[in-house]
C-alpha cells in the first residue's frame, strides 16, 4: 500500500506598503481657482507579511499601513490648506456640489499594495477626504492594458487582485473621482511581482576551493564552517539576481556529511543539497536563492574538510526572460539501446550530440535551455561528463561525476544551441553509457515564472518509521492558495535503502479528491529515472517535477527493496 502526506503551505506574500505623491483636483463646474492642490507624501516604509497569514490578510493589512501612512503624511498639507481657506473671501463658499468641494480641505488616494506568488498583485486602495458621505469611483489601470473599475465610500477600503501575464515592473495608476464633486485624485505606483525568469548561461566555474578560484584562498572548508559564492556581478550576471542555478560538487572528502547551499544572509536550513561519504566525489545541481548582497552561502556538515566546486548554468532575475514549461519525463538518450545516440559505450573523451528541440515533447524552436537527468553507468574508469550548448567548446566544468563501475545520476540544466541541440562529452579515461532524460524546458513563451521559498523538508520516511516499500510510491501534493503550479522544485534523497535500485518522479494522474474518496487508481510509474543508489548509500538528486494536471507529484521506490526517501522544497514554478 502506497503512503502518501499533504503539506499545506500559506500564501508567501511579501507586502510593500506606502502612500505614493498624490495629485487632489476639485474639477466641479465652480471650483474655486487653484483649487489644484498637489502634496507628496514620502513612502512610510515597507513591510514583509511571511507565514501563515492568509493572502487577503496581508492585503488588508497593506491597507490599514496605507491609512496611518496617510494620517501621518497629510498632516502639514492639512495645515496649508485650512490656512488657504481661512484667507479666502467671504461669501466664497457659494451653494450645492461646488461649495461642498470647496469646503473640503483635501481629497487625497491612497494605495497600498501586496504582491503574491509569481505573478499576482494585491492592491487596497481609499480615499482621504473631508467630503462628507463621500461615494468614490477607483479607474485602476494596471499597466499591461487592462483596466477596472470600482466603487465604494471614501471611508472604506477597495480591494483589488490582478494577475499579470509577464514577471518585472508595471506601473499601476488609480483615478478616483467623488462621483457627486467630481473630485479626483490621482496616484501612481510600480510594482515588480515576485515571480522570476531564466537566463541561460554557458557552464562556468564561480568557486573551486582546490585552486581558490573565487574563495578566499585554495584550501578546503573546513569542519561545520561555510563558504560563500560571489554569484550577482561575477562573470557577467547582473545585479538583481534573485537565484541560480549551481551545479555543487564535494571532492576531497574526509567523512561523510552533506552540503548545504542558501542565500547570504538567512539562517541556515536544515535541508540538504550534496550528500557523500569519505572519499567520494558527488555532484548535484540546486537552484539556489541568492542574498541582497549577491552572494551564495555552501555550508560543510561534516566533521571533516571537503573541497567545494560551484558551475553555473544559468540564473533567475525579476524580469522577462525564459520561462519554464514541465513536460512528462521521458528519455532522449539510451547508448546501451541507441535511443537518440549510437549504440555502445561512449569513449574516452569522445562528444557526441543530443537533439533537443523537437523532441520529447519539446517544441520545435525557440527552446533555451532544457532540464534533464543525466545518467552514468557501465563505467570503465573514474571520471566526469561535460553537457553544454552546440556550437561551442566543452568547458572545463563538469555535470555528473562518477568511479569505475559506479551507476550515478545528476540534474542538469543546459542552455541549447541555436541548432537546437546540446553536447555531452566523457572526460574519463574509461568508456561509459549514457542516459539522458528530458523534465521541462525554458523559452521565451514559457508559461511559468520561478519563486523561490524558504527551504523546507516536505517529508521524510524515517519520521514514520516506515520505509518506502519495494516497487511501491509515495505521494505528495503542495496546496497553495492562489498559485497555479506548473512544477515544484525539489531535492530528493534517498538513505539506509536495503539494496540497489533507482528512484523515479512523476505527475499523478489522481486529483487529492480521489485518494481522500478512495477512489484513486494505482498510477503507471515513468522509464525514467532520477536517482540510483546501492545498499547502504546515501544519495541525492535535484528534481523539477511536473505537477501536471491534478496538482500531485509521484515518488516510485523502482527497486526490490525498501528504502527511506527525503524530498526537500526550495522552489515552484507558478503559471501565469
Amino acid at each position: 500500500m502506497h503512503r502518501h502526506r499533504v503539506m499545506i503551505s500559506a500564501a508567501v506574500v511579501a507586502a510593500s506598503m506606502g502612500f505614493i505623491p498624490v495629485t487632489a483636483q476639485a474639477a466641479g463646474p465652480s471650483a474655486e481657482p487653484g483649487r489644484t492642490t498637489t502634496t507628496t507624501s514620502s513612502d512610510p516604509g515597507s513591510a514583509s507579511a511571511h507565514g501563515s497569514a492568509p493572502e487577503d490578510a496581508a492585503l488588508q493589512r497593506a491597507a490599514e499601513e496605507a491609512a496611518r501612512g496617510a494620517a501621518a503624511q497629510d498632516t502639514a498639507a492639512k495645515g496649508a490648506w485650512a490656512a488657504a481657506r481661512a484667507g479666502a473671501p467671504k461669501g466664497a463658499a457659494g451653494t450645492g456640489a461646488s461649495a461642498r468641494a470647496r469646503q473640503s480641505e483635501y481629497f487625497e488616494v491612497g494605495m497600498g499594495t501586496s504582491t503574491s506568488y509569481a505573478h499576482t498583485i494585491g492592491l487596497a486602495t481609499s480615499v482621504s477626504t473631508d467630503l462628507a458621505d463621500s461615494f468614490v469611483q477607483y479607474d485602476v489601470d494596471w499597466g499591461d492594458g487592462a483596466t477596472e473599475l470600482e466603487s465604494g465610500r471614501a471611508s472604506e477600503f477597495v480591494y483589488l487582485k490582478h494577475r499579470y501575464a509577464e514577471v518585472g515592473t508595471h506601473k499601476i495608476t488609480i483615478t478616483a473621482t467623488d462621483v457627486y464633486t467630481k473630485t479626483t485624485s490621482v496616484t501612481t505606483k510600480d510594482v515588480v511581482v515576485d515571480g522570476a525568469e531564466f537566463t541561460p548561461y554557458a557552464p562556468t566555474r564561480l568557486l573551486d576551493t582546490r585552486d581558490g578560484t573565487g574563495a578566499a584562498a585554495a584550501r578546503p572548508v573546513a569542519p561545520y564552517a561555510t563558504t560563500r559564492v560571489k554569484v550577482a556581478g561575477t562573470a557577467g550576471i547582473p545585479a538583481g539576481v534573485t537565484a541560480v542555478a549551481l551545479n555543487i560538487t564535494a571532492t576531497n572528502t574526509a567523512s561523510a556529511g552533506h552540503v548545504i547551499a542558501y542565500a547570504s544572509g538567512k539562517e541556515r536550513p536544515t535541508t540538504s543539497n550534496v550528500n557523500f561519504a569519505a572519499g567520494q566525489t558527488v555532484p548535484n545541481l540546486a537552484v539556489v536563492p541568492v542574498g541582497e548582497d549577491g552572494y551564495v552561502e555552501l555550508a560543510n556538515r561534516s566533521v571533516g574538510p571537503v573541497d567545494l566546486l560551484a558551475d553555473v548554468t544559468g540564473y533567475f532575475t525579476r524580469s522577462a526572460a525564459s520561462g519554464y514549461t514541465s513536460v512528462k519525463p521521458s528519455r532522449l538518450v539510451d547508448t546501451r539501446e541507441g535511443r537518440g545516440a549510437a549504440r555502445g559505450p561512449v569513449a574516452p573523451w569522445n562528444t557526441f550530440g543530443v537533439q533537443i528541440a523537437g523532441q520529447g515533447g519539446l517544441p520545435a524552436a525557440g527552446v533555451t535551455a532544457v532540464a534533464l537527468n543525466v545518467t552514468v553507468t557501465e563505467t570503465k574508469s573514474a571520471g566526469h561528463l561535460t553537457v553544454f550548448p552546440s556550437g561551442g567548446q566543452a568547458p572545463s566544468t563538469s555535470s555528473v561525476n562518477f568511479t569505475a563501475g559506479q551507476t550515478v545520476a545528476n540534474a542538469v540544466i543546459v542552455p541549447v544551441g541555436p541548432d537546437g541541440r546540446i553536447n555531452v562529452r566523457n572526460g574519463a579515461t574509461g568508456s561509459t553509457d549514457v542516459i539522458v532524460d528530458v523534465t521541462g524546458y525554458y523559452s521565451a513563451d514559457g508559461r511559468a515564472a520561478y519563486l523561490p521559498v524558504e527551504p523546507r523538508r516536505m517529508y521524510d520516511s524515517r519520521g514514520s518509521g516506515l520505509p518506502l516499500a519495494a516497487q511501491d510510491y509515495h505521494h505528495e501534493t503542495l496546496w497553495t492558495r492562489g498559485m497555479a503550479l506548473e512544477a515544484l522544485v525539489l531535492n530528493t534523497t534517498v538513505t539506509d535503502p536495503q539494496g540497489s535500485g533507482h528512484l523515479s518522479v512523476a505527475p499523478d494522474p489522481n486529483t487529492m479528491d480521489d485518494y481522500i474518496a478512495g477512489k484513486a487508481v494505482r498510477p503507471t510509474p515513468p522509464d525514467s529515472s532520477v536517482l540510483n543508489w546501492t545498499k547502504d548509500a546515501t544519495v541525492a538528486n535535484l528534481v523539477q517535477a511536473s505537477t501536471g494536471g491534478t496538482g500531485v507529484v509521484d515518488f516510485w521506490n523502482r527497486s526490490g527493496t525498501p528504502t527511506d526517501l527525503i524530498v526537500d522544497l526550495f522552489g515552484m514554478y507558478d503559471k501565469n
